[in-house]
């Protein structure tokens, strides 16, 4: 059965993918259309985030007396909603609203499908049922780096918009009458008053962080790898191909390293391995004629840790505080998703070199490697001093 529910949450979850991808595919046309330059196609990036900052702890909390299959609902209803408010813009400030509703939708979904997943396969090969849900991410993102720029040039640059709404509108509608939770779910006992301790706070921010500078520097990469390349002579749809040639592997890539991690341990080990490639295949990402070879090793290595590094969440908590525990997580990951994509922008248009945001995923994915030894320390460390609640 869990397998069956981690099938529908990964289709459901591709849909945060394909909405997010919109911005970044039809940025060209939204600088033309509104006026726009790098640094605002990075800000509306950016705010799909942002509603992370203030909504994640709350939404941590209502869990507690609202069901987790609503929750997702509700984000992705948000989702849909958000999408259309983008392609019914006229000016900018419309696409940013649209981005803050899409934003919203995100957090309540990506934060109880997690937990989801979480209650389903706690102490049964998470790392692997991590890395399939992680993995619906890109799989939304290479879905919209192929098929918006399609839809963007054929019918125009709203329409994307409307089919990751149409998208995300679907997959609550198959949430709502298919999900169930455990029977075997531990109950927060104590309800709101029962907290984190001292080990779980720690856990949690390193976990947090670690995924924070992981994905802020895919999307740096997703944004602004296209550019490196048409620098080199490409052509935006056949650079914006290339780039996606990467997340189409990490799908399979990422499950199999998901795999690994289970069997025969080694986190630590996999990551240095991992963040060294994908360190590697930013630098070659700017040689002539290395385009797809660094993006298949981007796919294959780089970005295969996903969700071992999102394991580590469901690793840092009892179920009992699970729902709240995740909004810590997340607040700290949207806090670096919301501030990096500016930053990325801002360095392309100071630079004039679209090389310049690479350098920045480079630094982020070195962090990586120390965020998860320090994990590891705290998991180690003597429990009897670490057990009081704070």
């Amino acid at each position: 059965m869990r397998w069956h529910i981690l099938g529908l949450l990964f289709l459901a979850r591709v849909g945060l993918g394909f909405q997010f991808q919109t911005v970044a595919s039809v940025g060209d046309d939204l600088i033309v259309a509104f006026g726009l330059d790098y640094v605002g196609i990075g800000l509306l990036i950016g705010l799909f985030m942002a509603p992370g900052l203030a909504l994640a702890i709350p939404a941590g909390l209502w869990g507690r007396y609202v069901s987790d299959r609503i929750m997702v609902v509700i984000g992705l209803g948000a989702l849909a909603l958000g999408g259309l408010v983008s392609s019914l813009a006229s000016e900018s400030w419309g696409l940013g609203m649209g981005r803050i509703f899409a934003g919203a939708g995100f957090l309540f979904s990506t934060l109880y499908m997690t937990k989801m997943v979480a209650d389903w396969f706690e102490g049964r090969e998470i790392a692997t049922a991590m890395s399939v849900l992680v993995m619906s991410w890109p799989f939304g993102i290479a879905m919209g780096q192929i098929g918006h720029a399609w839809l963007a040039q054929t019918f125009g640059w709203q329409v994307p918009f409307q089919v990751a709404s149409g998208y995300c509108l679907i997959a609550a509608l198959g949430v709502l009458a298919v999900y169930r939770p455990p029977h075997d779910l531990p109950q927060a006992v104590g309800g709101p008053r029962i907290k984190m301790t001292e080990e779980e706070w720690r856990l949690v921010l390193c976990a947090a962080t670690a995924w924070g500078v992981f994905n802020a520097a895919y999307v740096t990469y997703l944004s602004f790898g296209p550019k490196v390349l048409e620098g080199l002579g490409q052509s935006a749809i056949a650079a914006a191909g290339i780039i996606s040639i990467g997340s189409w592997i990490m799908i399979a890539s990422g499950a199999v390293c998901g795999q690994i991690v289970d069997r025969f341990g080694g986190r630590n080990v996999v990551l240095a391995v991992c963040m060294g490639g994908a360190i590697v295949a930013l630098l070659l990402l700017s040689v002539p004629g290395a385009g797809i070879g660094a993006s298949i090793l981007f796919g294959l290595i780089g970005m295969a840790p996903a969700g071992v590094i999102m394991a580590m969440a469901g690793q840092a908590m009892r179920p009992q505080v699970r729902a709240f525990g995740m909004g810590i997580f997340f607040t700290v990951y949207y806090a670096i998703m919301l501030i990096t994509p500016p930053a990325a922008g801002a360095l392309l248009e100071a630079a004039g070199n679209p090389q310049a945001p690479m350098w920045l995923a480079i630094i982020l994915f070195a962090a990586v490697l120390p965020l998860g030894l320090a994990f590891q320390t705290i998991k180690d460390a003597p429990r009897a001093s670490l057990t009081k609640e704070a």
